[in-house]
């Protein structure tokens, strides 16, 4: 068993990871994913396979424990194609965190109470040992919105940024029905946020992403103002810690 910072985190090897350490100053992001296998067993047995190339730092499993399966100093292979304001393939600049969730393939779960609980502690950890900002701590859809949907829209962000992690709108209020707003607006908005792959041929799948973590009640593609005030409210907030 290994202990960091008070954690109880047990050692899970995986070889998938570049062999060249890295510098705690060039880990600036968190990126938090789902497994979307059908089973823990299946998920440690992808995330470990010299075959498969992809791994991540930490998994946390449904009852809350913890598998560190790349060190920190290393870069593993979970973010793949991506982009979040000035960075470019995040692998090299993030720590990577796996859910044990079968997905939305298998069969969406909601996340477990212990496991969210868990999760907001080691995020809590790397944040301080790293000086983490609270806007990179992310999703995969985030970094990877033309590909990706995880963690997705049972995943309480709302509920880790009243724990410090991370940012979400906590309140909203809209002005007036009458308030101009457009899709060209809106991707200003996301520009400001973070977001990139702005594309306007895939603007319903932005959309929805941007729904899936800030709006999860209504996730439709569909650019209204509530959705839009959203992206606002966070655009303003862009440079908050």
């Amino acid at each position: 068993m290994l202990y960091i910072f008070f954690m109880r985190i047990t050692k899970y090897y995986s070889p998938n990871f570049d062999l060249k350490a890295r510098s705690n100053k060039s880990i600036t992001a968190i990126i938090i994913h789902y497994t979307g296998m059908q089973s823990e067993r299946e998920s440690l047995k992808r995330l470990t396979s010299s075959r498969k190339k992809v791994s991540c730092h930490y998994l946390i499993n449904r009852k809350g424990k913890i598998f560190r399966l790349v060190k920190d100093k290393n870069i593993a292979w979970h973010a793949g194609n991506s982009k979040w304001r000035r960075l470019k393939n995040l692998n090299k600049n993030s720590i990577g965190i796996e859910l044990v969730n079968k997905g939305h393939k298998y069969g969406y779960q909601t996340f477990t109470k212990i496991q969210i609980r868990e999760l907001i502690k080691l995020c809590k950890n790397l944040k301080k040992k790293y000086k983490i900002k609270n806007n990179f701590i992310l999703g995969h859809s985030d970094i990877a919105p033309l590909r990706k949907i995880d963690p997705g829209e049972k995943f309480p962000w709302n509920f880790l940024s009243s724990k410090g992690i991370g940012i979400y709108p906590i309140k909203l209020k809209i002005k007036s029905s009458k308030q101009i707003y457009n899709i060209g607006m809106f991707f200003q908005n996301l520009r400001k946020i973070g977001y990139r792959y702005l594309k306007r041929k895939f603007q319903r799948l932005i959309i929805k992403n941007f729904q899936r973590r800030y709006r999860q009640k209504k996730i439709d593609g569909v650019l209204d103002l509530e959705t839009f005030e959203i992206s606002q409210i966070l655009a303003k907030k862009s440079n908050i810690t």
